[in-house]
């Protein structure tokens, strides 16, 4: 597309009278679990609600929808993400689930399948992906570890969506930085997640990282 033909389509908006800020921003879709509903924290205290506080400022023209709900399952994504994917019809998909399936013993098999027909279906609507993966304490048995750690690999190179390894890097073993149940991070871990997710979604969406502030 040549810088002449967009003034012009520019020239026939300011004469329409419809103003540039009208036009609908690409949304960025978060599918997880309590880990990016912000369990357990303020309404605006979440490494989401930080992600599109950012955004707000450096990159505008995306917009952030929070469709993360506590105790959710790679399953119950799989069955609700159809509707989710029409209804928001976003351009990027960051999807965080399977820390319940691996909480609960699920079948790798099974959490495999599932997350699989997820990343399906974003391909499908053209939206792409940011996999957030997860691990399991040591007390789930070495096997079992370290099958459930492998399925984002795994399916992050089958199914070429960017990865992010781990969403607790750098503070997993901190437990001052989880709330008394020992699973939820605490309101001061949450720009820590947010920078781990800004360091692969950050290039997907052509934005600058903020500055850091002087000290």
């Amino acid at each position: 597309m040549s810088f002449v033909f967009i003034s012009k389509l520019l020239v026939l908006i300011a004469l329409s009278g419809f103003p540039l800020a009208a036009w609908p921003a690409s949304t960025v879709l978060v599918f997880g679990d309590s880990l990016s509903a912000g369990y357990g924290l303020a309404q605006d205290a979440g490494w989401v609600s930080l992600l599109a506080q950012r955004l707000g400022k450096i990159a505008p023209d995306y917009r952030v929808v929070n469709a993360s709900i506590s105790g959710e399952t790679a399953a119950g994504g799989r069955r609700r993400i159809e509707s989710a994917l029409a209804q928001h019809k976003p351009a990027i998909v960051v999807l965080e689930l399977g820390a319940n399936d691996g909480l609960r013993g699920q079948p790798i098999e099974v959490l495999h399948a599932d997350l699989e027909a997820i990343l399906k279906a974003c391909a499908q609507h053209n939206a792409r992906v940011v996999l957030v993966g997860m691990r399991l304490p040591p007390n789930y048995g070495a096997a079992y570890v370290k099958q459930f750690g492998a399925v984002y690999t795994e399916l992050a190179n089958k199914m070429r969506v960017a990865l992010v390894p781990f969403l607790f890097e750098g503070f997993g073993d901190r437990a001052e930085l989880f709330q008394a149940d020992g699973i939820h991070p605490t309101h001061a871990a949450q720009p820590l997640m947010l920078e781990t997710v800004w360091r692969v979604l950050g290039p997907m969406l052509n934005a600058r990282r903020p500055a850091a502030s002087p000290r």
